[in-house]
């Protein structure tokens, strides 16, 4: 008795799974976008072929229109912005995300609101790559889609990430790193610990820019993202950035803390072209330094 092939079967044998390996997108000026998604045949955990599916999708993307500008939400200036993603310079005081306390003072819930343009029916939203600390400024991306996010997410130790900091005291040291394990208290403070297997390896790279009497200005190079990474690292060298409350010297007539996240390089998660966004050193920097 002869069997009847039928679609998905890999010579004579029917497979019992099916893997979906990954989907992924390039894009190509001539052709516009293409969709790749690649398949595992397996049987009896044999591999039994692999199948790619290639789609040149029909049409390009249209060109991108972004939110009017009285939908554009206070505290957060909009550096980019484009199907994919939205880049923002955040403003010291304002939450990342929300909290018990505080649900709508912050970038999520303010950029969420943008990208609707003030139809509350509108299903469009963002997603989170990475947080600030509410007391640091500066450069936040958020993606419009669960694919994008994973990808960013994904590269995201890849990607060079600059702060500026100013902080207490002179380095004796004018370059270098600094790499720890951190672990955070139960009184969610981080702190530094010689156990490997309980804390997470942190590495911060720095140099000094300028001094001044009091203060050094320094230009930070994140390797790693660690909950108050560049704050616990420098606090335990002796020189803690200046106006930070929980690791520093509790600074009076301090307005803020002197951190700010000035560049960042990523890869675009639709085109995978570099992209570099920078701002500018924070105007309170120049005048603690020039003080």
């Amino acid at each position: 008795m002869r069997t009847r092939r039928k679609r998905g079967v890999v010579g004579n044998y029917y497979p019992s799974i099916i893997n979906f390996e990954t989907s992924y997108y390039l894009y190509r000026p001539s052709l516009g976008p293409i969709s790749i998604k690649i398949f595992r045949f397996e049987r009896y955990n044999r591999s039994l072929g692999i199948s790619f599916q290639v789609k040149i999708m029909s049409e390009k993307r249209s060109p991108f229109k972004s939110s009017p500008k009285k939908y554009h939400p206070n505290g957060l200036t909009i550096l980019y912005e484009d199907h994919d993603i939205v880049v923002v310079d955040k403003i010291n005081g304002l939450l990342v995300v929300g909290t018990d306390r505080e649900m709508e003072k912050t970038a999520h819930f303010l950029l969420n609101d943008y990208v609707k343009k003030g139809n509350p029916k509108s299903k469009k939203r963002v997603y989170i790559v990475h947080r600030l600390d509410r007391e640091t400024s500066g450069i936040l991306v958020f993606a419009k889609d669960e694919k994008a996010k994973r990808y960013l997410q994904e590269k995201w130790e890849a990607f060079d990430k600059i702060y500026f900091a100013v902080v207490h005291g002179k380095l004796q040291e004018k370059e270098g790193s600094i790499s720890s394990y951190l672990l955070e208290n139960k009184a969610y403070r981080m702190y530094s610990t010689d156990d490997s297997e309980k804390g997470k390896l942190s590495k911060t790279s720095y140099k000094v820019i300028k001094e001044s009497g009091n203060y050094s200005l320094l230009e930070i190079n994140l390797l790693t993202g660690r909950k108050h990474q560049i704050r616990v690292h420098f606090s335990e060298k002796g020189h803690p950035v200046v106006g930070d409350r929980i690791y520093g010297k509790g600074d009076k007539g301090i307005k803020r803390l002197a951190l700010h996240a000035a560049s960042l390089t990523i890869s675009h998660p639709f085109t995978q072209d570099k992209m570099i966004f920078e701002t500018e050193l924070p105007k309170y920097f120049r005048t603690l330094m020039n003080n």
